[in-house]
Order: C-alpha cells, then sequence, then structure tokens
C-alpha cells in the first residue's frame, strides 16, 4: 500500500493511493497460435492507483481499507475460475490487458457510486507472471 502526492501538468495538486492484491484464475486465449490457446491458469497480481485532488476530513483520499473492500468483489468474481466463461470474457480474451481494462472499468464504477466522483483509478497493472504485465490507463 502506498500514499503518494504529486504535482500535475498545470501546477494541479494530485494525491494518489496505490494497492495491490493477487487472485488464481484459469484461461485460454481465442485467435491465438500457440500454447495459451489451450486452457491454463495464472497466479495473477493486481496493483490498483487512485487519483484525486482533494482528501477527506482523515485527510485520505480513500482508506485503503475501502479501496479494498471496492476491489474485494471484483478479484473474487474472478477468483479460481475459468475467466472465459464469466462475463464479459465469454467474448473478449481474457488476456492481460484486457484484464486490467476489466479492473479499471470496474473499480472506477464502484468508486464513483462511493465518492462522488471525487476519487478515480488512475491505472491498473496486472501480472500475469513475476516478469509480465499490462497496464491500462485513460
Amino acid at each position: 500500500m502506498e500514499r503518494r502526492f504529486c504535482a500535475r501538468r498545470g501546477g494541479e495538486t494530485m494525491f494518489e493511493v496505490t494497492v495491490e492484491d493477487t487472485f488464481s484464475a484459469g484461461h485460454y486465449l481465442r485467435n491465438y497460435r500457440g500454447k495459451c490457446e489451450k486452457p491454463h491458469g495464472h497466479n495473477y497480481r493486481v496493483r490498483v492507483t487512485l487519483s484525486g485532488e482533494t482528501l477527506d476530513q482523515a485527510g485520505l483520499l480513500l482508506d485503503f481499507k475501502d479501496l479494498k473492500d471496492v476491489l474485494r468483489p471484483v478479484m473474487n468474481y474472478l477468483d479460481h475460475q475459468m475467466m472465459n466463461e464469466l462475463e464479459p470474457f465469454t467474448t473478449i480474451n481474457p488476456s492481460a490487458e484486457n484484464l486490467a481494462k476489466y479492473f479499471y472499468d470496474e473499480t472506477n464504477s464502484r468508486l464513483k457510486q462511493g465518492t462522488n466522483g471525487r476519487v478515480r483509478v488512475k491505472d491498473v497493472t496486472i501480472w500475469e507472471t513475476d516478469t509480465t504485465t499490462a497496464r491500462y490507463s485513460e
């Protein structure tokens, strides 16, 4: 877990908090030639970084516990599942890139409800292995 303060271009102040968590799941890639076209699994690591311009009354962008609570249902949905059998991965490949976007979208949606838009996802990084990552941001 990490808290950072940084200045954005234009001089505006931006706060960031980051958490990481792990889950295990199986998948296979459609329209792919190679070993990954066959069912296999990974122990994924997910890093979610949030950003915002203002802190709450306690001086926090978002409590780490609250961020973990937002992230947990997204993780639990995929944990120990064959992702190709779950929406939206019945139609899109559960690649690391698509997983990063999925976590970004799901976490952002849940945050908007809980913080009235004060806090948003800055980026999501997915580790498929110890040495391979995919990152998504907007």
